[in-house]
């Protein structure tokens, strides 16, 4: 597995912000605070889901050139 690439980084970080906007949301009971850290984690999950995809597809084509170049 290679090193996670600035999709990966920034959707975790998403993900836990919108966590800790849900948390207080749920809180102070702003139900507003709460969605919005809702879709902070989906849209987290989202771009983090990339970044993977993203980096494993580079890893396929490095692992392809090392194979065509033996």
């Amino acid at each position: 597995m290679g090193l996670p690439n600035n999709d990966e980084i920034e959707g975790k970080f998403d993900q836990a912000k919108g966590s800790v906007k849900e948390t207080v949301g749920r809180v102070v009971n702003d139900r507003d605070l709460e969605d919005e850290g809702q879709a902070d984690r989906a849209g987290g999950k989202v771009q983090e889901g990339f970044g993977t995809a993203r980096r494993k597809v580079g890893e396929a084509i490095e692992d392809l050139g090392d194979a065509i170049g033996k």
